[in-house]
């Protein structure tokens, strides 16, 4: 349809034009089209077959030319590209911007002159690549620290150096200034080795800030998404970003940057004699066969004890949002009989797991303290023998368990790597199998045309068909009201029209466009939606019904409570917009948290709204402002669709959808449908149906 251009923006120009002196070209009178083709006028006429339409619109939305930035006037606030369609202007201006109508005076010798203005393609949020930006953090500062380990672990050989010289020089030449030469060298080296080692310690713990600040945002978003199609479990990939931060920082990474200098000590242990060089490598190699052994002995029980853990932490979460419940029906003992469960078997499976791990912890140790002994004795041997000096002996047994001890850390840290491990698994499989890493088209602002095509939803892991076959159309400003008994799925197709769930089959358009193809940022900011279930966040009325974002206006928070009619309610609250809502809702009212979620379904002034049972928490006086506001979404051409079980509201309807056990027994205009429900002998009365409908 043919949008009229605002006024406002030719207002806008016009003043910048006398300020500024510099004419907008895009303002120019431009020369007559040329005569309209057959595809265009498709295209504009609203009484076109749908089919064709669609058909068109799909052929619009397959650009076949890569979009490219070019400089040219647009208005302030706009970013004017090339696309197939002609040029594009794209909103970067404030959210909820209405884009200018498209200039239809054509121009130049095309075909048909400028095309409308249509749509620019929009990046994805590249979660893949925010992910790697994470690990190339990581990889540039382990290097840097692989760096400052090498050098703190070449350090440590100062004191078994030390003993060599105390003992073969000092004490043989009773020379006061080479001890004295020999401690000031000594003394720098490690003051160094304390001071390396401190750097990387304060290097990986920026590392650990730097991953949490990179990847915070992206997965919490993908799980936002993802949670849509789950109970919620992809949240719990935060804590796995704890997991990691917490292995980032530990002594177990320390430990495991270590491990490939051990063969360093074992040559320095080989070159001061070949047996104490064989007793060592024989001790590292026991030892990583007893880490092998720890890993296949523990890694099941470990990865049974986080399942268990992830199940109650579930449990507790519902705990938490459905306190006042339990507390009212005494539910306490039941839930926590429900977390306590699964707690139980998550700390089952961890006892075995960690008494696996402590006995290999300990075998570790053995060896390793075996190992010491066996090169002490040993090389007692070897210096009566006169093949060593009791200084290269001490030193060469400091120098073994330097050799040995990342080893024994490893083992002792490898449940904290293994569950590191596995938490990156799952960060790394949220973040690039979101759906919103996919690319998506910044369409125009829609006008409100719905369209329902033949919906089929079987809920996953069930045979239930909750809906079939469902299939209607609204024209923009339209309303409509769905009806039936519970469970005939009303909610279900309510949640479908708004995108919080994906049909089984079937296509739910907006314009024309299936809902899974706008871009989400986009598709939010032009719907409102109010749950059956009204949910407010912990945050001022006003921060609630401006969608908690930072950039809305005064103007526009007023404009939502005046469209929903709360405006004199919430000036009654001794605070106002600033009053605060806790997460239970106090100080509201249940009837008053409807209302306010009713401001902020139409906050932006959307093209489309879903209100699911708006008035099942309102008294007389909220009732009347729920029809006023409906009466305001109709003179402002807002497409609404309402269900409910109440009649007092389809006298602001146009249309009525009649749902019984998933399909659509009726459907059409308000009159009509009444009508029809009254010749087979139903009602709607005292806000149900008065006889079950077959």
């Amino acid at each position: 349809m043919l949008q009229e251009r605002d006024p406002s923006i030719d207002d806008f120009r016009n003043e910048l034009e006398t300020k500024t002196g510099i004419r907008d070209p895009a303002a120019q009178p431009s020369k007559p089209s040329q005569p309209v083709d057959e595809a265009t006028a498709a295209t504009v006429n609203p009484t076109a077959d749908r089919s064709d339409k669609i058909q068109e619109t799909e052929a619009r939305l397959d650009p076949p030319a890569t979009l490219e930035m070019k400089k040219s006037s647009a208005p302030i606030g706009m970013v004017t590209i090339d696309a197939d369609t002609g040029p594009v202007v794209a909103r970067s201006g404030p959210p909820n911007t209405p884009a200018p109508p498209a200039d239809r005076g054509g121009g130049g010798g095309g075909g048909g002159g400028n095309g409308p203005v249509f749509h620019k393609r929009l990046g994805p949020i590249d979660f893949g690549a925010s992910l790697k930006t994470g690990l190339a953090v990581v990889r540039k500062n382990l290097a840097i620290v692989m760096l400052f380990t090498i050098a703190t672990n070449v350090l440590v050989l100062a004191i078994p150096v030390y003993l060599f010289q105390i003992s073969d020089r000092v004490l043989t030449s009773r020379s006061t200034d080479t001890l004295i030469m020999l401690t000031v060298v000594i003394i720098g080296a490690v003051v160094l080795q304390a001071m390396f080692d401190a750097i990387r310690r304060f290097i990986l713990m920026r590392t650990a800030v730097e991953v949490a600040a990179q990847l915070g945002a992206p997965i919490l978003s993908a799980a936002a998404r993802a949670s849509l199609h789950s109970n919620g479990r992809e949240y719990q990939t935060l804590g796995d970003l704890q997991q990691l931060r917490s292995f980032l920082v530990s002594g177990t990474l320390l430990s495991f940057l270590d491990a490939p200098l051990a063969p360093l000590f074992l040559l320095v242990v080989l070159l001061i004699h070949f047996h104490l060089g064989a007793i060592v490598v024989c001790s590292a190699f026991l030892l990583l066969v007893i880490a092998l052994m720890n890993q296949r002995a523990t890694e099941k029980s470990f990865g049974e004890a986080n399942t268990h853990l992830s199940k109650a932490n579930l449990h507790l979460d519902s705990m938490s949002r459905n306190s006042q419940i339990i507390n009212a029906l005494a539910m306490i003992p039941e839930a926590v009989r429900i977390w306590g469960k699964d707690t139980a078997n998550s700390l089952r499976a961890q006892v075995i797991a960690q008494d696996r791990n402590i006995a290999f912890a300990s075998l570790s140790k053995m060896v390793r303290m075996l190992t010491q002994v066996t090169m002490l004795g040993w090389g007692a041997h070897l210096a009566i023998a006169g093949e060593l000096t009791g200084g290269m002996v001490i030193g060469a047994s400091i120098i073994a368990g330097r050799a040995l001890a990342p080893i024994e850390g490893a083992i002792e840290g490898w449940n904290q790597f293994v569950q590191s491990r596995a938490a990156y698994g799952r960060i790394a499989a949220l973040l690039q199998a979101s759906p919103l890493n996919f690319e998506r088209l910044n369409l125009p602002r829609p006008e409100g045309r719905l369209d329902v095509e033949r919906l089929l939803f079987v809920p996953q892991g069930t045979k239930r068909v909750v809906l079939n076959g469902i299939g209607f159309t609204l024209e923009p400003g339209e309303s409509l009201a769905i009806i039936g008994n519970s469970g005939a799925g009303k909610t279900t197709l309510g949640k479908m029209l708004v995108g919080s769930i994906l049909p089984t089959s079937g296509n739910v358009r907006l314009d024309l466009m299936d809902l899974r193809n706008w871009d989400q940022r986009q598709f939010g900011e032009n719907i409102g939606y109010l749950p059956q279930d009204v949910q407010l966040f912990p945050a001022s009325i006003k921060a609630n019904i401006a969608r908690m974002r930072d950039d809305a206006t005064d103007a526009q928070i007023y404009e939502a409570a005046s469209l929903a009619d709360v405006h004199e309610m919430i000036a009654t609250l001794p605070h106002g917009y600033e009053t605060f809502v806790a997460a239970d809702g106090a100080p509201l009212s249940g009837g008053q948290k409807q209302r306010i979620a009713l401001a902020r379904a139409f906050f932006g002034n959307p093209r489309m709204v879903v209100l699911d049972e708006p008035n099942s928490n309102l008294d007389a006086a909220g009732d009347v402002a729920l029809e006023r506001a409906l009466t305001h979404a109709k003179k402002n051409k807002i497409t609404v669709v309402t269900i409910t079980q109440r009649p007092a509201l389809l006298k602001h309807v146009d249309k009525i959808l009649l749902l019984v056990n998933g399909t659509v027994a009726l459907f059409g205009a308000r009159e009509d449908v009444l009508k029809a429900l009254a010749q087979r002998g139903l009602s709607i009365e005292g806000g149900a149906f008065g006889h079950q409908i077959t």
